[in-house]
């Protein structure tokens, strides 16, 4: 959702201005249509695609990764009326990271390009996605399948994820409040359970890994309201085949200025959460030596579905992202519990606004 993490990169592109007008940045209800709704819509100020997992090897050694990839696109309004090729009117940017549990580390990296000239390529028409050597594709002969290669520094994703469910519309239909004013929505929606195989390379080592990924498009003009520091957001996969989404926007005293998300269970019935219908409560912190933030790396969760305990696998999941989105964001594996102590799922929990506070 919230990712969240694009918002982040439409922050950091401070060429952005404020000169659409406020009348433009309620959206209307519409209703998505695909494939050209897994494309671009440059008309809008932000948009990412992000797809999280959770992968173990093949082998007897039993090595387990965490891994995100995400791209963004963000449009650039002080250059929209220059005819210039050479104007960046869009930028797009990605993010990649790997979870090594057993090595106890988090490798990640970054690209950011402005569009055009075949390095940075967002098309409208599907999901086809370009940054340099980093790729995102849904596969044209087999359109249930997204193909993702990203050859980063010290390591690489090379993964084949394909859909076992129907998409997820988020909010209503597809459109999702994230503010208390209605501007503050955006167009979203996710693809959980999607089943993983590919490679996983670690300096020159490479593991044939299989697993689950979730993946979340989103784009909007506007998120996040004044008074908001940042956001936390969780996407699971349940081990019964269930789907979790819960995210709240706070304060910097730590309020939630708003709060949703869903439940999809694994018969389909699907379960929109209402305003006031998510909590987030802080179980224990972990303080980060790079920047002395300190981010809860372990929750309670109320939905209206279950209470759950929400734990990283390891602490040490913040990204440094100042040399592309220019911001600090924690960002990891996680364990989902229910309320009787046991692992139900597994999936990504994020945290922004904790290392200073978030500007769109």
């Amino acid at each position: 959702m919230l990712t969240r993490r694009a918002l982040v990169a439409a922050s950091a592109a401070g060429m952005a201005s404020a000169s659409v007008p406020l009348a433009a940045w309620s959206l209307p209800a519409r209703t998505l249509s695909f494939p050209r709704d897994h494309g671009a819509h440059p008309e809008l100020r932000t948009e990412w695609w992000y797809i999280t997992g959770h992968a173990s090897t093949l082998t007897s050694d039993h090595r387990e990764f965490g891994f995100q990839l995400t791209f963004f696109r963000t449009r650039v309004d002080a250059t929209q009326a220059m005819q210039s090729k050479f104007a960046a009117q869009q930028l797009i940017f990605a993010h990649a990271a790997v979870t090594d549990i057993q090595g106890q580390k988090l490798w990640h990296d970054q690209r950011i390009a402005r569009a055009g000239f075949g390095v940075a390529v967002a098309s409208t028409q599907d999901t086809q996605l370009k940054l340099n050597d980093w790729t995102l594709q849904r596969d044209t002969a087999e359109p249930s399948r997204y193909n993702a290669s990203l050859p980063a520094t010290d390591f690489a994703l090379q993964l084949q994820m394909n859909e076992t469910q129907p998409l997820m519309l988020q909010g209503q239909n597809g459109l999702s409040r994230k503010g208390p004013e209605v501007r503050q929505a955006s167009y979203y929606y996710s693809h959980p359970q999607l089943n993983t195989r590919g490679k996983i390379t670690l300096r020159g080592q490479a593991f044939d890994v299989a697993g689950k990924a979730w993946l979340d498009h989103e784009w909007s003009e506007e998120l996040l309201h004044p008074d908001a520091q940042g956001w936390d957001w969780i996407g699971m996969n349940l081990d019964d085949g269930s789907a979790l989404t819960a995210f709240q926007l706070r304060t910097a005293s730590g309020g939630a200025i708003w709060d949703g998300g869903s439940f999809r269970s694994a018969k389909g019935a699907l379960t929109i959460f209402k305003r006031g219908d998510v909590t987030f409560k802080p179980v224990r912190r972990w303080t980060s030596p790079l920047t002395q933030a300190s981010y809860p790396v372990e929750w309670q969760v109320l939905t209206p579905t279950e209470s759950y305990t929400v734990k990283a696998v390891i602490d040490k999941q913040e990204l440094d992202s100042r040399a592309s989105t220019g911001a600090v964001y924690w960002e990891g594996l996680s364990e989902l519990i229910n309320s009787q102590g046991h692992r139900v799922g597994r999936g990504y929990l994020e945290m922004t606004g904790y290392a200073a506070a978030l500007r769109l």
